[in-house]
């Protein structure tokens, strides 16, 4: 049999092949831009030289404290410069960064230490209370390190040494190395599910590469822009972006408070060009005052993810003059994975049409290998016909390795060799994917998931509540948020305040229900909760 000459003599080799890492952005743009600045923080300014340095000495520190490959390094830290310092000097050692959400509660988070096996922990001290909680709780005791940021609030010193002196026992020259396999962990990430314990993500070095060179040629993004941290950097690692912003040389204008007087500062102070969030942030930035409005450049380019924001905001936002691209992702896809591609032809149609369609999720990232709308039992693609529903499934390099110790479900998730995102929509005539409703029930709120279920959950513990189902209701502010139909006990009483009190001090306050309604429940002949009744009853609110 004749040889294949492609496959004879032409092996992978150090000069030819080298595992794909988001790391290399950080020297390259160092060695290029040395002066440039990498990182903006109230008074503080860093070059891409010192940001290189500081996430080399935070690798070598971390090295010196005996955390190496395979090691979880958690953080709790609102958008400041830690973070981004941990996102290249963490995975320099071959360890694994685990970004806490700041919005969880000490229970949720001491779930997060151990089930991720957490060896260290970086910690801002304005959250000292909830973390000195979260850990007398858990099993795990991590080396922890306190990050006394200038711009925090309160809280006291919990840990072993200070950020800064921590820093000051590595060295800025460290020899790192990146992944031997671009396979290998680089993040984990803990989503809401709807059985309560939230699920371990695990993101590899080379889908972390993909999505933030996706971000990149698919928003269009320039040389040099100066990128407003309104998305919090917890959040599947930031959508990507402390990776995507460094390899384009970009700005990172860090925000501890995400609040619109502050954004629009920022936005002035900084000539800030663009920004993402969740649409809770277009609502804060169309509510704010006439004089913070002033401020904003003309121009700048939002893009925006979670609950489909409403036309009318979208509609708002054009007429402010900011450039609003619609992305749909979850936790598993490094987040953004799809996008409402503009098409030139739209710019021509009325205002209310055109956010209609910035409403749609669009199409698939260019990293994305596929996109399709499925008939989950046949495994078929519905038409093009904007009515037909099936589940959302992608495939490609923007999937996650798997779940975290969840093998179960990591094999159910990717069943016939799609993910299965849980999520329902059309496909539009043009090919363009629009959400129509959640199959697992989620609700999206501030750009945060809550599990309905973890809230009724809490419900039922209420000693006057015999019944209770959790939909989300629509909300200007938040997108979604949770409202609670409930049947109470005979002969018991209890008012909508009692019962959001108690949920308050049962749980993350931004998962209570805001509406309670008492009323009897829906159900089919075999007694399952007609949630798709109670939505509309929700949305007719």
């Amino acid at each position: 049999m004749t040889k294949n000459p492609y496959q004879t003599d032409l092996d992978r080799n150090p000069a030819n092949y080298e595992p794909l890492t988001p790391l290399t952005f950080l020297p390259r743009s160092a060695e290029v831009y040395p002066d440039k600045t990498a990182i903006i923080h109230g008074d503080l300014r860093f070059t891409y030289r010192e940001f290189y340095a500081r996430a080399r000495r935070l690798a070598s520190a971390l090295k010196g404290r005996g955390i190496g490959e395979g090691d979880t390094v958690s953080m709790m830290a609102p958008n400041i410069p830690a973070v981004l310092e941990a996102h290249f000097g963490v995975p320099m050692i071959g360890a694994i960064l685990n970004t806490l959400n700041t919005r969880l509660d000490a229970p949720a988070l001491a779930f997060i230490l151990d089930h991720g096996e957490c060896r260290l922990l970086l910690t801002d001290r304005e959250f000292s209370p909830l973390i000195k909680e979260a850990l007398s709780l858990a099993k795990v005791k991590p080396i922890v390190i306190d990050i006394d940021d200038a711009l925090a609030e309160g809280g006291d010193f919990i840990g072993d040494m200070e950020y800064e002196a921590f820093l000051a026992t590595g060295d800025p020259e460290f020899e790192w190395k990146g992944p031997a396999d671009e396979w290998q962990a680089i993040s984990l990430n803990y989503t809401s599910g709807t059985t309560g314990d939230p699920k371990g993500v695990v993101y590899h070095h080379r889908g972390a590469y993909l999505a933030a060179m996706g971000n990149s040629v698919s928003w269009s993004l320039p040389k040099h822009p100066v990128y407003l941290w309104t998305l919090p950097m917890f959040h599947c690692n930031g959508w990507c972006f402390p990776w995507t912003l460094t390899a384009v040389g970009g700005t990172h204008v860090c925000l501890r408070k995400i609040e619109a007087s502050a954004i629009y500062h920022e936005m002035q102070h900084c000539q800030v060009d663009h920004m993402c969030g969740a649409p809770i942030i277009l609502s804060m930035l169309i509510n704010a005052s006439p004089e913070d409005k002033a401020k904003a450049p003309s121009g700048v380019k939002f893009m925006v993810a979670a609950a489909p924001p409403p036309a009318t905001v979208l509609a708002e936002m054009d007429s402010m003059g900011f450039d609003v691209t619609h992305v749909y992702g979850l936790t598993e896809t490094y987040g953004p994975a799809v996008l409402c591609d503009w098409n030139s032809d739209w710019d021509s149609r009325q205002v209310e049409d055109r956010a209609a369609l910035k409403a749609r999720q669009g199409v698939r990232y260019h990293a994305l290998a596929g996109l399709e709308v499925m008939d989950p039992e046949t495994m078929t693609p519905v038409p093009n016909d904007g009515n037909t529903m099936g589940e959302v499934m992608l495939r490609g390099n923007l999937i996650m390795k798997g779940y975290l110790k969840n093998p179960k479900t990591t094999q159910a998730s990717f069943k016939d060799g799609w993910f299965h995102s849980g999520d329902l929509g059309v496909v539009h005539e043009d090919g363009y994917l629009e959400l129509r409703d959640r199959s697992k029930d989620i609700i999206i709120s501030g750009g945060e998931n809550i599990s309905t279920i973890e809230v009724e959950g809490v419900l039922y513990k209420h000693p006057a509540v015999l019944e209770a189902a959790v939909v989300a209701r629509p909300d200007e502010k938040w997108g979604e948020t949770p409202c609670a139909f409930v049947v109470l006990r005979q002969g018991a009483s209890a008012t909508a305040d009692d019962i959001i009190k108690f949920c308050r001090e049962n749980m993350a306050h931004f998962k209570c229900p805001k509406t309670i309604v008492f009323e009897e429940l829906p159900k089919t002949s075999t007694g399952k909760v007609q949630k798709f009744v109670l939505r509309e009853r929700a949305r007719n609110l």
